[in-house]
């Protein structure tokens, strides 16, 4: 059969490899100026070169009704996707007009500056000077009619308005902009062609996004739909189904339909022997549709119109027209009957370049690995299919057409087995052979992926590589954000009010409750700040707060391990990416033992603690497999070092308040422990008020409130109500007692064992020397009792103890407790805790 190139008949341009872009760029400027490629500027060979659409028909006989005054529409907007002919279409009516006998006037936005306005534009093109357009302000639409009127019939070509607009945005006239007034032009320019009988405005305007620049533009360009929309009536010169009809007359000059159809037919019959024909679809609609597209397959045009297509960044039209007149240039040579998918050979820079640039600059390495290098897998394939076939390259074949299939800027992607057989298949091999390329080929290349029924290529080779694929573009707002969620993951709650990242005092509350600030790095000048102020106002409870920073040597291991996690629960939650199942089980397996991980990383990183009136100390290395939440780990931490107590004793509250005072009042108690630093803290009010219900209740202390500036007891050794209001106060014992007149405490007897130098009979009463006793304790420098506690009596005791501590330096109590049982919890929650929350020095025996 003949090669393609000798039915279908290249331009001389595609034929000598002018290829750039602007041949296919069309430019109403340039095309004005005289300038450009002769393909626009010449309007013979335009012609020659232009598929004359259903839709490009009607707008020329309907610009030629205007013009002639025949009726037809005064203001048309040609609206196409991104590339698909809306320039194409004004040169059309550009070469009409001089066949028309009409005026021209050429407005293209990206050819002007700002220092001229579209109105002095257009009366120095119709009468050579500017007179009645002056200045940056519209001219109003009496001055446009008159103009307009007096040089009928006029044809107005304004391409590219909004990159004029966009442009004009940035012009100052008085309190306007140069862009309002260009759009208020649009609208007085509209109207004035609506009453004119014989004046035609054309008008492009963008339908893809892209061309739409920014937010601001975006709203410029609603303005100028607005304006234009009350009189216009929109074309689309290009239907879908002209395409093919567009790229052949573009691309090819003369086509031989004859033998084109007899290359048609033998594919035909071809594939229907080998049944590779698309399912659903009538083979003698298949048939139709291939010659029409001839010497391309159907495959080809649908695939680049729709798939690459849908990429905003993809020109359809001038796209598709620049990818296949490289694709022919590269192949001309060689006895080609028709060009198919498997044809574009991407080892060809300039036809990669021109996919890459959609779908990124590192698919250079997914085709050098996998399709063109020299030991590239789909070379390997080339050389392992039987001897007979390898001439063919069906390896190369093949992955190509998968590589063209796997594109699109939606959510479709791959192919199937029937559709590669079809493209990468010739007529001189069994078709089967295809299938088994396929199978070789998945061995083999490094990015070939696999899901169903589907193929295709993806940068993602293996689960290593798509987590450092991953992880390289994970945003720093990302991490942040993540780091964020996992700290508040391990906050259980419950313990503290909780502010996290939060170095704005004003925005951390001022009240009793305790507070953990959390901030993201350490900052002495911030800590004392929130501790000091609140806003612009003194901070009143400034022992409640807790400050937690991170240890920032620690930072650079749990940002890895973060984008570790991050990327592993993206690949996880990718539906759509190409791997296993035995794949997913490993990359789950691995994100969980990330996430347990980086909840370990997040305690170590954040460890440092401030607690006012204090320097900052370190939790530690968590303990492993501990389950706490940071904030508990906090609390428990600060609890031992006695900070926060969740209990205290009557004791401790006497030895504290009361060693040197009299009376104190409750409010004051409560209030010092919330705002006087390095107080300890109560986890609540509760503690204290049981603590000194308690005291009163068995003696240690009485309660009463201030009068005159004299304490006054009205509770002691009897359950009180407790307030901790302003004139409450506990009361030292011996003031209860005076004012109850009771006697002192119990005579405590010696119940037979005698401390050294003791004699019988000695006792002590109220804390002082009962003056009676046979033996002088005054003189006795040492005391070693030992006694057994009456039930009820603790008090008393307690009393005595209390007595003993007032004259000699050092006293020591050993406890022998018999006969009865204790949990392990009570021993640590009830004793050693009481112990060392009053600051005595346990030593277990």
């Amino acid at each position: 059969m003949k090669a393609f190139h000798t039915v279908a008949v290249p331009h001389k341009d595609i034929l000598d490899g002018r290829l750039t872009m602007d041949v296919f760029a069309a430019d109403l400027w340039e095309v004005s100026k005289n300038r450009g490629p002769d393909e626009y500027r010449d309007a013979k060979r335009f012609f020659e070169h232009t598929y004359r659409t259903e839709g490009l028909s009607n707008l020329l006989d309907v610009v030629q009704k205007r013009l002639e005054g025949k009726g037809g529409d005064p203001v048309i907007q040609i609206q196409t996707p991104f590339g698909g002919g809306k320039t194409h279409t004004l040169i059309a009516l550009y070469h009409n007009a001089k066949i028309w006998d009409s005026k021209t006037i050429v407005i293209v936005g990206t050819a002007l500056s700002t220092d001229t306005t579209l109105w002095g534009a257009l009366e120095q093109q119709l009468t050579g000077k500017i007179t009645k357009c002056k200045g940056q302000t519209a001219p109003g639409r009496e001055v446009l009619r008159d103009l307009l009127d007096s040089h009928q019939p006029v044809l107005i070509l304004m391409d590219e308005v909004l990159e004029y607009v966009t442009k004009a945005a940035g012009v100052k006239v008085g309190d306007s902009t140069l862009a309002s007034q260009s759009i208020a032009f649009m609208q007085e320019l509209s109207e004035c062609a609506g009453i004119c009988e014989k004046v035609c405005l054309a008008v492009t305007l963008p339908a893809s996004i892209l061309e739409h620049y920014d937010e601001k533009a975006e709203t410029l360009y609603q303005q100028l739909q607005k304006v234009s929309g009350r009189v216009e009536k929109i074309y689309t010169p290009v239907e879908e189904h002209e395409i093919t009809m567009i790229i052949r007359r573009r691309l090819f000059s003369t086509i031989d339909d004859k033998y084109a159809k007899k290359v048609v037919k033998e594919f035909m019959d071809y594939a229907d022997k080998e049944g590779i024909l698309p399912a659903g679809v009538q083979p003698s609609e298949y048939r139709d549709r291939f010659v029409a597209s001839y010497p391309f397959m159907p495959e080809v045009i649908d695939v680049l119109y729709h798939k690459w297509g849908s990429f905003p960044t993809f020109q359809r039209t001038r796209g598709v027209l620049r990818l296949l007149s490289l694709v022919i240039y590269a192949i001309k040579g060689l006895n080609k009957p028709y060009i198919s998918l498997a044809d574009f050979d991407l080892s060809n820079q300039e036809i990669r370049q021109e996919l890459l640039k959609h779908i990124g600059a590192e698919y250079n390495s997914v085709l050098a690995a996998d399709i063109t290098d020299a030991h590239a897998g789909a070379k390997l394939v080339d050389s392992q299919i039987g001897n007979a076939y390898q001439g063919f390259q069906l390896g190369r074949r093949t992955a190509t057409t998968i590589f063209m299939y796997s594109f699109s800027g939606g959510a479709e992607r791959g192919t199937t087995v029937g559709e590669i057989k079809r493209s990468a298949t010739t007529m001189d091999n069994p078709s089967s052979v295809i299938v088994v390329a396929v199978d070789l080929l998945k061995g083999k290349l490094f990015y070939l992926q696999n899901i169903g029924d589907k193929y295709y290529f993806k940068n993602q080779p293996n689960i290593n590589r798509i987590i450092l694929s991953k992880i390289d573009n994970i945003k720093e707002s990302e991490i942040v954000e993540a780091e964020k969620e996992n700290l508040k993951a391990n906050l259980k709650g419950g313990k503290f009010r909780i502010s996290l990242w939060t170095e704005n005092s004003a925005d951390i509350p001022d009240t009793d409750e305790l507070k953990l600030v959390i901030l993201r790095k350490e900052n002495k000048k911030t800590i004392e700040d929130i501790i000091k102020n609140k806003g612009g106002t003194p901070r009143v409870y400034r022992n409640t707060l807790f400050f937690l920073c991170p240890l920032e040597s620690e930072r650079p291991v749990y940002l890895q391990t973060l984008s570790r996690s991050i990327a592993y629960a993206q690949v996880e939650g990718d539906k759509e990416l190409g791997i296993s199942e035995e794949q997913r089980r490993e990359i789950s397996k691995e994100h969980k033992k990330f996430q347990d991980t980086v909840k370990e990383c997040v305690q170590r990183l954040y460890r440092i603690v401030w607690v006012p009136g204090k320097e900052p100390s370190d939790l530690g290395i968590p303990t492993f497999g501990e389950n706490r939440g940071l904030d508990a780990k906090i609390f428990d931490d600060l609890r031992t070092a006695g900070e926060i107590l969740e209990r205290t004793t009557p004791l401790f509250l006497k030895t504290k308040y009361l060693s040197k005072n009299e009376f104190v009042s409750t409010e004051q108690i409560y209030q010092s422990t919330l705002k006087t630093p390095g107080e300890p803290r109560f986890v609540n009010k509760s503690i204290l008020e049981n603590a000194i219900s308690e005291g009163v209740q068995n003696g240690i202390f009485g309660l009463g409130i201030l009068e005159n500036n004299t304490p006054k007891c009205e509770y002691f050794r009897k359950t009180p109500s407790v307030s901790l209001s302003a004139n409450e106060v506990i009361i030292v014992e011996g003031l209860c007692r005076e004012a109850r007149e009771e006697p002192p405490a119990d005579v405590w007897k010696d119940t037979g064992s005698r401390g050294e130098g003791a004699t019988g009979g000695a006792t002590v009463k109220g804390g002082k020397e009962s003056g009676e006793s046979q033996t002088s304790l005054t003189d006795m420098k040492n005391l070693r009792l030992s006694f057994t506690i009456p039930m009820g009596k603790v008090s008393n005791i307690l009393g005595v103890i209390n007595f003993l501590t007032n004259r000699f330096k050092n006293v020591d109590i050993i406890i022998n407790a018999q006969d009865g049982s204790l949990s392990e919890q009570d021993y640590e929650n009830k004793i050693k805790e009481a112990f060392e929350q009053i600051g005595v020095e346990l030593r277990e025996e």
